[in-house]
């Protein structure tokens, strides 16, 4: 997956140093609201971390290039705005979105020592309490 860092630029977005949430909601989006606490709240009290909100509708471009399908959707990016992983739909709890930035800005830790360290995208889906669109 491509960096997503001129998107945030085009969005007028500043990431976080260490990492960025970004998530894609709607105005209508019961699990959106949740979403968005659980992410401020995660951004609020990890250092260099930036939670970014994006509404879907206003955006159906961008929406469309990130092959974004439904909201919530949430992307995490590390610190050269690379997506590291995706989840959707349920709001995810607070450890597992904690888990998903230790790969963000933890390096390899949790990741297969034999994977490139460009590889980038880290399914997430098998975390129950970390929804994923696979």
């Amino acid at each position: 997956m491509p960096a997503v860092d001129a998107e945030l630029v085009a969005l007028g977005v500043t990431p976080g140093t260490r990492a960025t949430l970004v998530q894609f909601s709607t105005a209508f989006c019961a699990p959106c609201r949740a979403t968005r606490r659980i992410l401020a709240d995660v951004a609020g009290s990890v250092p260099g971390v930036r939670h970014v909100e994006v509404d879907a509708e206003s955006h159906l471009e961008l929406v469309r290039r990130l092959r974004i399908r439904r909201t919530p959707t949430v992307l995490v990016l590390d610190s050269r705005a690379r997506e590291v992983c995706r989840a959707s739909g349920a709001p995810p709890g607070r450890a597992a979105v904690l888990a998903a930035l230790e790969l963000a800005v933890g390096g390899s830790r949790g990741r297969d020592p034999g994977a490139p360290p460009d590889s980038t995208m880290i399914d997430l889906s098998d975390r129950p309490d970390w929804p994923s669109d696979q």
